[in-house]
Parts: structure tokens; sequence; C-alpha cells
């Protein structure tokens, strides 16, 4: 399966990317090698991963050695804001640790903190595109007036944001202020911060034979939302991708947007973590 089979968003470039992706955030070493392969062979092409993880030799040898082609393995990492003034060699050294040849979404992992130092990083990052060494760029964690900062000064948003998302979290304002500004929202932690116990999510699971989790995860590609999930476990990876066969209801969908703004429930068990 390629990433073209699966449901995917435009970005900017006609960069095509998966709506579903893996996260690989604490997993690192020999664990986070396996764990990408079994993502991998899970149906997962959307890898997504970032300097400070630490582990981006592992990611990209684990997608060497699924004998996927390239084009069809789409990877996101990203640079600490703290790269200010070192772009290209953190992103050169992002490539020789995952030896991709290019990355097709590089973000800003956090909007540094000095005054002005958002934008020019934003620059430096769009030149690194422009040089061909990403397809498409974006952020993380970003405000929308963090991101309106850099669309005033630059005349282009970022094609992406990655941030916190789940139904718990779910605000309509903010997802409708990313459409506006022709900005993807990418959710990261979608089980994390959900009571999977909840019963609009276990009454909408036992309707379609599947888990809450499942529901989740569909409730983001639903609403185009991409959403990266993370799991060291095979079976846990096996099941959070078996998504495609069952979608929800418009009614079912609104049901859990009706559970944004509750207090969010920390999981405490580290296999939800993303």
């Amino acid at each position: 399966m390629s990433s073209s089979d699966q449901p995917t968003v435009v970005l900017p470039g006609r960069v095509r990317m998966p709506l579903l992706g893996f996260g690989t955030w604490q997993a690192s070493g020999q664990a986070g090698y396996d764990a990408v392969r079994a993502a991998l062979a899970a149906g997962y092409r959307h890898i997504d991963t970032a300097t400070m993880y630490g582990n981006e030799k592992e990611v990209g040898r684990a997608i060497r050695d699924s004998g996927l082609h390239r084009n069809d393995v789409f990877v996101t990492t990203k640079i600490p804001s703290d790269g200010v003034g070192h772009e290209r060699r953190v992103l050169e050294a992002s490539l020789a640790a995952l030896e991709t040849g290019h990355v097709d979404l590089w973000l800003i992992h956090w909007p540094p903190a000095a005054p002005g130092d958002s934008v020019r990083m934003w620059r430096q990052v769009m030149k690194a595109r422009d040089d061909g060494l990403t397809r498409a760029v974006g952020v993380s964690n970003y405000s929308t007036a963090q991101l309106d900062e850099l669309i005033q000064a630059t005349t282009e948003a970022p094609a992406v944001n990655q941030i916190r998302w789940g139904p718990m979290l779910y605000d309509a304002r903010r997802h409708a202020e990313h459409r506006e500004r022709g900005i993807v929202l990418e959710g990261y932690s979608p089980f994390k911060t959900t009571d999977l116990t909840d019963p609009v999510l276990t009454r909408i699971a036992e309707s379609h034979g599947v888990t809450p989790a499942q529901v989740v995860l569909r409730w983001h590609v639903d609403h185009g939302i991409v959403v990266i999930p993370k799991s060291v476990k095979p079976a846990r990876i096996r099941a959070n991708a078996d998504i495609f066969g069952f979608a929800l209801t418009p009614e079912e969908r609104d049901m859990i947007d009706a559970l944004g703004g509750r207090a969010p429930v920390e999981n405490a068990s580290t296999d939800f973590i993303v």
C-alpha cells in the first residue's frame, strides 16, 4: 500500500500527506526501530519523528529495511526552537541520520522565545524547501497569533501546524482558524488527553464493532485532521491502523465534537502517549 492509497490532504506544491501517521516520540533504540517496522508492515505510510526524539537513525533504517520505495513513505521531522541560526546544519544532520535523501515535511518544533526568532527561523525553513531538502514546511505548537506573525512577515502560511488534539480538546473555532488560513491541522496525543471510557465513545465504538481508540482516530480522519498515534506494541499498532473499514455518521461526529471543552484526562498508560 502506498501513501496515495490512503486518505490524504494536499499541501502546497501538490504534496500529499496521509491523514493517518505513526508517531515515534519516546520510541528509540531497538524498540523504536521495531515499532516503525511494525507500523510500516501494518500499512502506515507516514512516519513522524524529530531531532529532539533522538531516533532519526532508527526511523530511517526501519524505512529502508521495510523494502518500501522511498516515495511511498511520507517522512516528517522537526527542528528544535534552539536551532535558530543553525537551521541548515540541523536539517543536514537529520538527513544524514535518516538517509532518506530528503524529508517530506519539516516543522519548527516549538516557537522560539526571543522576539523575531520565529520569523527568522521560518524564513530559513522555507529556504530549505526552496533548495529541495524538504518538500513541505510547517510548524508545531503554534497559537493562531503566532501563525499570523509568520504569515504577516513572509506572506506565506505554514503548510501544517502540529498541536495537541483530541475529542476533549476539540475547539471548533481553532479548527476554523486553521482552515481559513489554509493550514492543515495535525493532532498529536489523541489518546493521552482522551477518556477512552467515556460513554459517548464506548457507545459509538460498540455500534461499529470497533474500539474507542479506533473511533477517536476515525474522528480525526473524518474531520480532515492528520493524526499520529504512537505505540510500541505490535497489536496496538495494527489496531490503530485498522480504521478504514468504517466511518462515523455526521451525528456521531457531532456527539464527539461536543466532548470538547472537558478537562483533559491524562491517561496514565505510557502505551497511549504520542
